[in-house]
């Protein structure tokens, strides 16, 4: 690992079932088990995914002119079976709407490739979760 690949973030009880993520920017996001209108880590898996190709085509469309509609849509159904716990049936759906004229029609034209592209090759959210890297567990 190096500084160039090195991705991290740290978590934080801060409550019964309440935890705060915060990354090395100063960010953070508060989630829980649910119960409340905190975002579950389930929830912040769908968000990760979609949240990665939305960045991907959102770069690639916008170059051209600004959307007039951005929403993306990430579902699937949680299940349990003899591996355990597991998302299932992932399904990303983008619905983004450009402005009439020559720079919406350029947008319009490349949203499907790019969305393809992240797909395929860009977003590391999905593509880590198709590829299904192994996830090390150590306590300390």
């Amino acid at each position: 690992m190096t500084e160039d690949t090195l991705r991290s973030v740290r978590i934080e009880r801060t409550g019964a079932r309440r935890y705060v993520a915060h990354n090395p920017r100063g960010g953070s996001i508060s989630f829980g088990a649910g119960g409340d209108a905190g975002f579950t880590p389930v929830e912040l898996l769908l968000a990760a995914i979609g949240g990665c190709s939305a960045i991907d085509a959102d770069v690639a469309t916008s170059r051209h002119t600004e959307p007039t509609g951005f929403t993306v849509t990430v579902t699937g159904d949680k299940i349990t079976g003899d591996e355990g716990n597991r998302m299932a049936n992932l399904s990303v759906s983008f619905e983004v709407r450009f402005p009439d004229g020559e720079a919406g029609d350029r947008a319009r034209d490349i949203l499907a490739r790019a969305v393809r592209l992240s797909h395929d090759r860009l977003c590391t959210v999905s593509r880590t979760v198709e590829l299904g890297t192994p996830v090390a567990v150590r306590t300390d």
